[in-house]
C-alpha cells in the first residue's frame, strides 16, 4: 500500500485531526451494497458513503449511462453552451415538484446548492426593491454546508463551526416549534423580527449532521404556515431527504405543503458524480427577470451541470421509474425497527429511533468514535459514529441478509 503510505503525507482528510487520525482504509473495489479493501477484507456499507448511494455501488444501468456521456462529451461550459442531459434532467426534476418549481439552478455540491438558495432568497427581493429583509431564520441542531454561507446557518453550538462565529455573517438560529414552548419562542421571534428575514430554511422531518433527529411533518406545515402569513421564502433543504431516504420520494410530501426552494444533491446521481440542484418557483425566477443585467444572479461554478453528473442523474431517476425503491426502503424500515428496537434496553443506549431506510440508535456518549469504528470494522461493516450515535442509512438495494449484519453488528459491539 506504498501509495496510501505515501499519499498520506500530503493529504488532508475531512472532518479529522490529522495529528492523531488513523491511516483511513484502502478501498479498491466496490459492488452493490459491499466495499472490498486491498488486503482482501470486505465492508458492507452501512451508510452507502454518506447517504449518496442509495441504488448501491455500480448499478449497470448508471455505469452505462456514464460510460456512454464519458466517451460522447465530458465536461462542456453551461454559459452560453447546453446539453441534453442537463435540460432533460432539469425537466425531470421540475416534473417531480408540486405547484410552480419549475426553475432548476445546478451545483456541484450540497454546501453550494444551498448558498445559491440564500443568494435567490435574499436578492428575488433586492431586485424587487425590498432592502433590509436579508436574514435566513434556521434552527437548533440544523446543518446545511460548510461553505462561509451555509456555516451561518449551522446551529452554532451544537455545530462544528462556532470558531467562526467572528467572520460569519449573524443569523438567527431558534429552535424547532415542535412544542408548546419552542412553538411560543418561534411564533414570538417572527413576530419580532420578521422585517429582517428573508427566508425560513430547514432540513425537513430529519436533522441529518445535527444528530439524526426527527421531527413531525406538523412542524412543516407550521413553517409553512408562518412563512406565508409574513412572506418569507421558505427552503426545504432536502439533500439528505431527498429522493426517497424517509419513505417518500422527499421528505416535504409527507407535510403536504409546497416550499419556495428546494435543494438536493447527495443521492441526485445515486452517488456517482458530484451534482446539486437548487429548484426554485416561477415567482422567484421571474424577480431576475428585468433588462438590466445587475439583476441577473450571479453564479456559476465551473463544473455546473456537468454532463457526466447529469447522465448518472437521469439514469438514477430511470431507476425510481423502473425499480421499486420506495417498496424496498419500506421494507428496510420495518427490518430496522425490528431488529434495532432490542438495543433500547442496552446500558448507555439512550433511545433508538427509524425513520423510512434511517435507523439511529443514540447513546448517552460516545468515548472514543475511532475506536468504535473500529470494532465495527472487525464485525464486517462499514458504519461511521458521530456526536453520540451509530445510524445505518444503507443503500436501498442492500439484502435482508445484509442489512441483518449491519444491526447484529452494532448490537454486538455494544453489548461488549
Amino acid at each position: 500500500m506504498s501509495w496510501l503510505e505515501t499519499g498520506w503525507r500530503h493529504v488532508w482528510l475531512p472532518y479529522a485531526q490529522m495529528q492523531t487520525a488513523p491511516l483511513p482504509l484502502p478501498a479498491v473495489r466496490t459492488e452493490g451494497s459491499r466495499i472490498h479493501l486491498e488486503d482482501g477484507r470486505v465492508l458492507i456499507d452501512g451508510i452507502a458513503s454518506w447517504w449518496t448511494a442509495c441504488h448501491g455501488y455500480n448499478h449497470p444501468h448508471i455505469v452505462a449511462a456514464v460510460a456512454e456521456q464519458l466517451g460522447r462529451m465530458p465536461h462542456v461550459m453551461f454559459g452560453g453552451l447546453g446539453h441534453e442531459p442537463a435540460y432533460r434532467l432539469a425537466t425531470r426534476l421540475a416534473a417531480l415538484m408540486p405547484g410552480s418549481l419549475n426553475r432548476v439552478f445546478f451545483t456541484d455540491s450540497g454546501s453550494v446548492a444551498v448558498e445559491v438558495a440564500i443568494k435567490i432568497a435574499v436578492q428575488s427581493r433586492l431586485n424587487r426593491g425590498e432592502r433590509g429583509r436579508t436574514k435566513i431564520l434556521a434552527f437548533t441542531g440544523g446543518y446545511h454546508g460548510d461553505t462561509l454561507g451555509t456555516m451561518a446557518i449551522c446551529d452554532p453550538e451544537e455545530g462544528m463551526h462556532s470558531m467562526f462565529s467572528g467572520l460569519l455573517p449573524e443569523q438567527p438560529v431558534v429552535p424547532l416549534p415542535r412544542d408548546p414552548a419552542s412553538i411560543a419562542g418561534f411564533e414570538s421571534f417572527l413576530e419580532q423580527h420578521h422585517k429582517t428575514l428573508a427566508a425560513i430554511i430547514v432540513e425537513p422531518l430529519v436533522q441529518g449532521a445535527g444528530g439524526m433527529v426527527l421531527h413531525e411533518p406538523e412542524v412543516l406545515r407550521r413553517l409553512s404556515k408562518a412563512a406565508d402569513h409574513y412572506g418569507l421564502t421558505l427552503i426545504f433543504d432536502e439533500i439528505f431527504t431527498g429522493f426517497g431516504r424517509t419513505g417518500t420520494m422527499f421528505a416535504y410530501e409527507r407535510a403536504g405543503v409546497t416550499p419556495d426552494i428546494v435543494t438536493l444533491s447527495k443521492a441526485l446521481t445515486g452517488g456517482t458524480c458530484p451534482l446539486a440542484a437548487t429548484i426554485a418557483t416561477d415567482e422567484l425566477f421571474e424577480a431576475f427577470l428585468s433588462g438590466s443585467p445587475m439583476t441577473a444572479l450571479m453564479h456559476g461554478p465551473t463544473f455546473m451541470a456537468n454532463p457526466l453528473g447529469c447522465a448518472a442523474a437521469n439514469a438514477s431517476l430511470d431507476l425510481f421509474e423502473t425499480e421499486p425503491r420506495l417498496e424496498q426502503v419500506a421494507a428496510i424500515s420495518a427490518q430496522l425497527k425490528r431488529e434495532l428496537e432490542p438495543y433500547r434496553t442496552l446500558p448507555g443506549v439512550r433511545d433508538v429511533r427509524v425513520l423510512g431506510a434511517i435507523g439511529v440508535v443514540e447513546l448517552e456518549r460516545i468515548e472514543n468514535p475511532a475506536a468504535l469504528r473500529q470494532a465495527l470494522v472487525k464485525q464486517g461493516v462499514w458504519i461511521r459514529p458521530f456526536r453520540n450515535i451509530l445510524y445505518l442509512t444503507p443503500a436501498f438495494t442492500v439484502s435482508p441478509e445484509e442489512l441483518s449484519t449491519l444491526t447484529q453488528a452494532i448490537g454486538t459491539v455494544l453489548a461488549a
